[in-house]
């Protein structure tokens, strides 16, 4: 695997192209993998996830996929230095049972209702639209417990904090809009991000590689499920 760390500058109009429209971020970023042939989306072929975290100076954009990324093709000026990839290998050989890890997690925190049931939140509502069959969940608890239960299933636990409560921060970022086609018929996107930043212990190496290679949770093509380590904070 290898990740890219690319500082975009703010003032770029093609970068200001891809704040607003979150389908043009994904090209721009797709724009530096081979296009593939057959059926299976190119972002999932190549493991391309990605996250825009903010910065002092304005953002950073970090890329991780299967494939050493070709960033030739970003429009003049998109950068304000030259990008910087390394491949993952070694950390990903630091993945043990039992290790404990600082992260950072950008996802799409979601529960699944039937079809009746998301009808009536999209009413309660108003003027926002709902995904079909998934309410976004939008208190601090409601994400907590999320994350909690994708531990559940990618092999990692929340240690507790010095405060009995989990060892993690819920903090909502950007909520970001564009537009697809699919067929003739646009298609409007609405992804609303939320940040965690806390401490992870691995209880199942294998389910937990798997979920750093493939990201958590839904909106990968559009910044999130990208999981970062960094040794743990006092």
């Amino acid at each position: 695997m290898f990740l890219s760390k690319l500082t975009v500058d703010v003032t770029s109009r093609h970068f200001r192209r891809d704040y607003a429209d979150i389908h043009q971020m994904h090209r721009t970023v797709m724009s530096a993998f081979p296009h593939i042939e057959d059926d299976i989306p190119a972002r999932q072929a190549h493991g391309v996830l990605w996250r825009l975290d903010p910065s002092d100076r304005g953002f950073l954009l970090y890329v991780q996929s299967h494939v050493e990324p070709d960033w030739s093709s970003l429009p003049d000026h998109y950068l304000t230095q030259p990008q910087e990839v390394r491949n993952l290998q070694p950390a990903l050989q630091a993945v043990t049972g039992g290790s404990k890890f600082a992260f950072r997690l950008v996802a799409n925190p979601t529960r699944a209702v039937k079809r009746e049931e998301a009808e009536q939140t999209k009413r309660a509502h108003a003027g926002k639209r709902a995904q079909p069959r998934h309410v976004v969940l939008r208190t601090p608890q409601s994400q907590i417990d999320w994350l909690v239960r994708q531990g559940e299933r990618h092999g990692f636990v929340i240690p507790t904090g010095r405060n009995g409560q989990p060892d993690i921060a819920p903090y909502p970022a950007l909520r970001t809009q564009g537009q697809s086609q699919t067929g003739t018929q646009p298609h409007r996107i609405t992804i609303d991000h939320v940040r965690y930043d806390g401490h992870l212990i691995i209880t199942d190496s294998a389910k937990f590689t798997t979920a750093l290679r493939d990201g958590i949770g839904r909106g990968k093509a559009y910044g999130c499920g990208l999981i970062s380590l960094a040794p743990p904070r006092n």
